[in-house]
């Protein structure tokens, strides 16, 4: 990643050296997690072939106030590829294993999943009953509903450095980010680092009714953060909305203008105060 440049890579590298590692069980090897601060526990789970780097502009403002845990979950980032069959479910119970481990049994967490993050936080939180307060979901698809297609590119066989790149800025452009001005060479250098590493087809979930089939068993309050021009999304937020509170009436369900898909990186001044009060709520 030589053209990324090396303070992009020490920024990254930086943030991680801040955080104390735990591993937990996963199939024949270990699930990753980074933990943060101190405070009641805040877990963040990444979006599809992703990493706890999706969270890269949140974990350290929201540890002043938080415990904050940011896994790689199973199969993609640092943490080893699950057993099959890979279901919601089955890949729910790794990390409901990880949080148990992680955190005491008597601790009330908030949960937050970004994405294929909070498809899979769905079924955690319904596992969990009473040991998450509140669940919020950041721009997941799994409802069953109208997801727009993005065009993204796929990595050719052998690809140099230059390649990769120019396929990870198109793929944050398409997906990712709205505002062309905010791709920087951090949003690149993450996805260029992650994507190879997917080793879940995290895409058949999100396409499903995955997260919808979840939400009535959740006994967390459950609110909802979308960017406004959310590329799977857009225009049919008001659906997602109507969809958390066909299932909670008073769920939260907060628009941030301007930003994309992956909000939390994109309008991160807005979204971080947000986070830390619906988990203080």
């Amino acid at each position: 990643m030589g053209l990324i440049g090396e303070k992009t890579v020490a920024f990254v590298d930086g943030i991680a050296a801040e955080a104390h590692r735990l591993e937990t069980p996963c199939g024949d090897g270990s699930m990753v997690w980074r933990v943060w601060g101190s405070g009641p526990p805040l877990v963040l789970l990444h979006g599809g072939y992703g990493s706890w780097m999706h969270w890269i502009r949140n974990v350290t403002p929201l540890s002043r106030r938080f415990t904050v845990a940011a896994p790689d979950l199973p199969g993609l980032g640092d943490s080893a590829t699950p057993p099959e069959p890979h279901t919601a479910e089955g890949l729910a119970g790794i990390i409901v294993e990880g949080i148990d481990a992680v955190f005491p049994s008597h601790a009330v967490l908030h949960l937050a999943g970004f994405s294929f993050g909070g498809v899979l936080g769905g079924h955690v939180a319904a596992r969990l009953g009473d040991r998450v307060h509140a669940f919020t979901i950041v721009g997941s698809n799994g409802l069953g509903l109208v997801r727009q297609p993005t065009a993204l590119q796929r990595l050719p066989e052998g690809a140099s450095e230059v390649q990769a790149l120019a396929v990870a800025r198109h793929n944050v452009a398409a997906l990712m980010i709205a505002d062309a001005a905010k791709i920087d060479k951090l949003a690149v250098y993450i996805q260029a680092r992650n994507a190879p590493r997917g080793r879940i087809k995290s895409r058949r979930f999100s396409r499903a009714d995955t997260l919808a089939r979840a939400l009535p068993r959740v006994k967390a309050r459950i609110d909802g953060i979308w960017g406004e021009r959310d590329a799977t999304a857009y225009p049919h937020l008001d659906d997602r909305a109507r969809a958390l509170r066909n299932v909670q009436p008073a769920a939260r369900f907060v628009v941030i203008p301007g930003a994309g898909h992956w909000v939390q990186y994109e309008a991160a001044q807005r979204f971080n105060p947000l986070l830390t009060e619906l988990a203080s709520r």
